[in-house]
């Protein structure tokens, strides 16, 4: 899963409400939603309509697709004769009022790779007009392109990693990054079978993250196919690493994954499963970590960096996690590479 924080600015469009991209805003014309705008700091709103328009608050136990992290008037530095704001203009607002405010939401660790980005809720065109200029601040748990994935409890108390549920497939989309959750029966770049627990303690290299990756993986790996010939299929088992700065928040999971090997540095898409299909159930997290629901037909941009001070990557730049899978000097004794 690319981590949450890469690429360019987004703002989360919810009904009303105008998302920003980088092409320009969306369709403002929507039915008025009063539960964003009347979301208060730490609750959590859920909806199920590609619009957006039947969005409620709900428990963050429950699922749900943003949580508040604060509010913002900007009436001073826009006041009401200010003009609406255009795209860059948009992201500086969220820059300058939502990032840190996430931050200090979540103590001081948000994990600037993991899977909660920062967004915002803006008012529309027709309520800039009349001189609203409430913005609520909020985290979300964010697919490469930006769309908004269910999320479970609060993200005071989850771990941050930014990984997938066993059995997700992952798209292989542009500029050789990898994309959002898609079918398996699909073209993809990767299939997920596993999560490794890390364990507490001292931050460990990612030398070392490879060998127990390598190990664990390769189990994991014959376990989820039955023991299927991956290199008869031209596939490798690959893994996830943490970065330290996303192990200082406390993230310590990572994927394993199964994907074609690559042609050089570029992924190779392939179509179908290899999972067992008389395996044992998968197990997932409970409640689960982001699964392979179908994402919102309205795609919501890249989530804003969550550094206070700091600007977003470069837009489509792809994570760590998310490089081509590079085989090593000598072939290991399994079909499983290493990074």
């Amino acid at each position: 899963m690319a981590g949450a924080f890469v690429g360019a600015f987004g703002l989360l469009m919810l009904s009303a409400f105008t998302s920003v991209l980088a092409g320009g805003p969306l369709s403002t014309k929507r039915e008025l939603v009063n539960a964003a705008y009347q979301a208060a700091v730490g609750e959590c709103l859920n909806w199920e309509k590609a619009d957006l328009s039947d969005a409620q608050k709900v428990d963050c136990s429950a699922a749900h697709k943003f949580e508040v992290t604060g509010t913002a008037d900007i009436t001073a530095a826009y006041p009401k004769e200010a003009p609406f704001p255009n795209a860059e203009t948009w992201e500086k607002i969220a820059q300058e009022n939502c990032a840190q405010a996430s931050t200090t939401y979540m103590g001081g660790k948000l994990d600037p790779k993991g899977k909660y980005g920062v967004s915002t809720l803006n008012p529309d065109e027709g309520r800039w007009s009349s001189g609203y200029r409430q913005l609520r601040c909020g985290l979300q748990v964010t697919a490469p392109s930006g769309a908004a994935l269910p999320s479970f409890g609060s993200a005071k108390t989850q771990d941050q990693s930014a990984v997938y549920d066993p059995g997700v497939c992952v798209a292989l989309a542009e500029n050789n990054t990898v994309g959002d959750p898609i079918e398996c029966a699909k073209p993809h770049a990767f299939e997920i079978v596993g999560v490794v627990q890390h364990p507490e303690g001292p931050f460990v290299a990612l030398e070392a993250q490879d060998s127990s990756m390598s190990e664990k993986c390769a189990a994991i790996a014959a376990e989820y196919t039955g023991g299927a010939d991956l290199k008869a299929k031209n596939l490798l088992v690959t893994w996830d690493t943490r970065a330290e700065e996303s192990w200082a928040v406390g993230s310590r999971k990572a994927n394993c994954k199964i994907g074609a090997v690559p042609q050089g540095n570029n992924l190779v898409a392939w179509e179908g499963s290899v999972r067992n299909p008389n395996g044992a159930p998968l197990t997932t997290a409970n409640p689960p970590q982001t699964t392979s629901v179908r994402a919102q037909d309205e795609p919501t941009g890249a989530p804003l960096h969550s550094e206070s001070g700091k600007q977003p990557s470069e837009s489509g730049k792809p994570s760590d996690s998310d490089k081509p899978d590079k085989p090593s000097s000598s072939p290991p004794p399994s079909s499983t590479e290493n990074r």
